[in-house]
């Protein structure tokens, strides 16, 4: 899937003021006060201005930071990341690759069976896109992530759930 994920004049114009100001003025949302933080289904994560697939529910977990915190992109080149020093430490921010959005900071605190990174995100700067609208959305290629999961309701089938 070859797409051109840069950021539109249009694009932007869509956004909300929320998503305009974590994605073009490298805002925060509040923890525990965003869409994402404790959405469970089956789906990827995509950037908000445009459309880059950036994330997968595979590799989402419940940091209990309050943000969608992720172990690793879909794909290493989806994000690009540089040095923050705007508050009290040091941190590394976390954009798109495509449109540049500001999506959040990655941290070396995450489960360390998985790489142990943290890649703790902005709702705001996400888009998610359930497993059974993936086709038609154009995000055909993700469907092979979720092959143990049921398109109609995105939950994962399991031997428990097969009886």
């Amino acid at each position: 899937m070859s797409q051109d994920y840069r950021a539109t004049a249009d694009a932007l114009s869509r956004l909300t003021p929320a998503q305009y100001r974590v994605t073009q003025d490298d805002g925060t949302e509040p923890p525990f006060r965003n869409e994402y933080w404790n959405n469970h289904e089956a789906g990827i994560y995509v950037d908000v201005v445009s459309g880059q697939p950036l994330f997968s529910s595979t590799d989402k977990y419940d940091s209990g930071t309050g943000w969608p915190s992720f172990t690793k992109p879909l794909a290493a080149d989806a994000v690009t990341e540089k040095v923050d020093g705007k508050l009290w430490m040091r941190r590394t921010e976390v954009r798109s690759s495509g449109a540049d959005s500001h999506l959040g900071h990655v941290f070396d605190d995450g489960p360390r069976e998985a790489g142990g990174m943290r890649y703790c995100m902005n709702s705001a700067a996400l888009r998610f896109v359930p497993v059974a609208q993936l086709e038609e959305q154009g995000y055909g290629d993700y469907r092979g992530l979720f092959e143990d999961t049921d398109p109609s309701t995105g939950s994962a089938n399991s031997k428990e759930n097969a009886s």
